[in-house]
């Protein structure tokens, strides 16, 4: 599977809205769709499944605010 595919499976999960695969460039802040504790947990599932980690302090709202964001900010990471 293509890894921003799986990217946006792993935040519909956390989100628990397929709304994230349907728009990629919605504001999962914004929109209530990822708090603090939807964070840690995208963290931790990002080092389980993809073996990336992510220190917290690279963690910018403004830059990881979206699905493609996140997907492109993962892949600059692997």
């Amino acid at each position: 599977m293509e890894f921003k595919k799986e990217v946006l499976e792993l935040l519909a999960e956390i989100c628990q809205d397929d709304v994230v695969k349907e728009n990629p460039d919605i504001d999962l802040f914004e929109n209530a769709l990822l708090d603090s504790f939807g964070t840690v947990e995208l963290l931790v599932q990002v080092e389980e499944r993809f073996g990336i980690t992510v220190p917290i302090t690279e963690f910018d709202r403004d830059v990881w605010n979206t699905p493609n964001n996140i997907a492109a900010q993962l892949a600059d990471f692997k």
